[in-house]
């Protein structure tokens, strides 16, 4: 028996076989532009090999001293002026005047309950800088700054932390001065309350209570507005200190 068959031989479209010319890209073409995700996995690689190195390091320790300078400013504030009833801010407030009364407390709250506010807030600060700037100096400052700005409550916690309750490298932090030692808190809830307000390294408390820079800004404002801050005033038992055993 002879089988045959036949096959069909499909001819290519001769049109599809001309080689075209490119097509001269645009300037402003939307191709050309990097989105988020692009970024984001050659970022560490970038970081590691990028030739400016100095510049962003340099820019992160200011950021970094930034941050303990206004971490002090926003203390002074909300610990001297205002309540609860004040808008934005009024919450924070009384919860300052609260662990002004109870400092123990903030040894207590757990990890995200003590930073998730000032996550919140730090988040959206950050991300407009980042989408408008790609300068890796300005990212160097505003990350150190910011990041330390959103974990000042954690040091602040570990300030008032006993050596039994800190991990040891906490300890040898606050020993060298990176961040904020009990030892050099604890001036700031003891009379006359009006010291010691940095609370991301502590590196400005010196020269703050030195100079009587708050004290100064203080009667400023008693001048220009007549507000008084609460620091004026004989403590009350509504935010002078219980014992955690009271």
């Amino acid at each position: 028996m002879i089988c045959s068959f036949t096959t069909n031989i499909i001819k290519p479209n001769a049109d599809n076989l001309v080689i075209r010319g490119a097509i001269r890209p645009q300037l402003n073409d939307p191709s050309l532009l990097s989105t988020w995700s692009h970024r984001a996995w050659p970022s560490p690689y970038g970081a590691a090999n990028s030739h400016i190195w100095l510049e962003p390091i340099l820019a992160g320790l200011v950021g970094y001293v930034l941050a303990d300078l206004g971490s002090g400013i926003y203390h002074w504030g909300i610990d001297k002026y205002g309540s609860a009833l004040t808008p934005i801010v009024g919450a924070q407030i009384e919860a300052f005047q609260g662990h002004h009364k109870w400092p123990w407390t903030i040894t207590r709250r757990q990890f995200a309950n003590n930073l998730h506010v000032v996550a919140r807030v730090v988040t959206f600060m950050v991300l407009p800088i980042d989408i408008v700037c790609d300068d890796p100096i300005v990212h160097g400052l505003v990350a150190v700054c910011s990041g330390s700005i959103m974990f000042c409550q954690q040091f602040h916690a570990w300030a008032h932390g006993t050596k039994s309750q800190l991990p040891p490298v906490v300890m040898a932090l606050q020993d060298l001065g990176i961040l904020v030692s009990r030892s050099q808190h604890v001036a700031h809830h003891q009379k006359p309350y009006n010291n010691n307000y940095c609370i991301v390294s502590g590196v400005w408390n010196r020269f703050l209570d030195k100079h009587k820079v708050f004290e100064a800004l203080e009667m400023m404002l008693f001048l220009k507005q007549g507000v008084r801050p609460r620091s004026w005033s004989e403590p009350t038992s509504e935010w002078t200190e219980e014992t955690e055993s009271s």
